[in-house]
């Protein structure tokens, strides 16, 4: 079984696809999908914000078990369990990739945490410690905290010693975001988040911002950054950005604005192995919490992006072939 789309749109066009994985050439390998993971990157390709040629397989993350090997490949075998972020068909009960592509599990990792931790906690990783390095003492907004993202990145920084700020829009959320470890939990429903941040600490005091959320959000994180702050948007959830001048950058204090990719920083095998490594002995240590918010059977691909569109998500979502 394969989930994607013909035409872009909502939810509704996501249908069954006749479209089997086919055989491993020279290079790859074929894995049998235990879990996929959904993601906003998902839904952006769906409505057509990200084109591609269709039809089209969705989804880009999952793990499984590795059950065929092409000529050339060394260090995977058949049985061996992976992950990966970065193959597009993974709405799928297998998928055929580049041996590139995955890293193994460790014994100590479950398949569907593994599945859940690759895409949104490589960009947590990259976030904190490559597009701004967060360093003892920062102020750092992370909106979203409540989310699989802004989860993961909250306890990052922790760890690196900085003192966290972040949104949420409900009891339950702000519950999740504080068990995180945020310092500051704001609700962006009942109160205006910058305002709030300015009560705490002062005006603009913040290193960065790491803005998953994208236009309702920016003008106001852009107001909290001190001078040479930097304003990290990663993310689309309300919509995209609307073109920004450079000028406003100068007249809020010589700011740096960034818009990272996941693909830039895993660019090389050696770079992607990095960053799931120090993930995967993080969880194995019980010092990084992977939390699964939903799983939902492959064939109700649809009700999860609308669960995670509508903002009705905590976590991680899966999908379970």
């Amino acid at each position: 079984m394969a989930i994607g789309i013909e035409a872009p749109g909502g939810p509704e066009q996501l249908t069954t696809l006749n479209k089997p994985a086919r055989s491993a050439d020279p290079g790859e390998i074929s894995v049998r999908i235990e879990a996929a993971g959904v993601n906003f990157v998902d839904t952006y390709h769906r409505i057509g914000l990200y084109p591609l040629d269709l039809p089209v397989v969705l989804g880009m993350e999952g793990a499984g078990t590795v059950d065929e090997v092409g000529d050339g490949v060394d260090g995977v075998e058949v049985g061996d369990r992976v992950a990966w972020s970065g193959a597009l068909g993974s709405y799928a009960d297998r998928i055929t990739m580049s041996a590139d592509t995955v890293v193994p599990v460790p014994e100590d990792v479950s398949t569907e945490i593994a599945a859940a931790l690759m895409l949104q906690g490589l960009t947590a990783h990259y976030l904190v410690n490559s597009t701004y390095p967060v360093q003892e003492g920062d102020r750092v907004l992370i909106h979203a905290g409540a989310g699989g993202v802004g989860g993961l990145a909250i306890q990052l920084a922790v760890r690196a010693g900085a003192e966290v700020f972040t949104t949420v829009g409900t009891a339950e959320k702000e519950e999740i975001a504080s068990s995180a470890g945020a310092h500051h939990v704001i609700r962006y429903d009942q109160t205006d988040f910058a305002e709030e941040i300015t009560k705490i600490a002062g005006p603009r005091p913040l290193a960065v911002v790491y803005d998953g959320v994208g236009a309702t959000t920016f003008d106001g994180s852009i107001s909290t950054l001190r001078p040479r702050g930097m304003m990290v948007t990663f993310g689309n959830a309300s919509g995209p950005v609307e073109p920004v001048s450079p000028l406003v950058l100068s007249q809020n204090g010589s700011l740096f604005l960034t818009r990272p990719t996941l693909a830039s920083y895993t660019a090389t095998k050696e770079e992607l192995r990095y960053r799931a490594d120090e993930l995967f002995v993080l969880v194995g240590s019980g010092d990084l919490a992977v939390r699964i918010g939903r799983t939902f059977p492959l064939d109700e691909a649809a009700d999860a992006h609308r669960a995670l569109e509508g903002r009705q998500t905590t976590g991680k979502v899966l999908l379970l072939p």
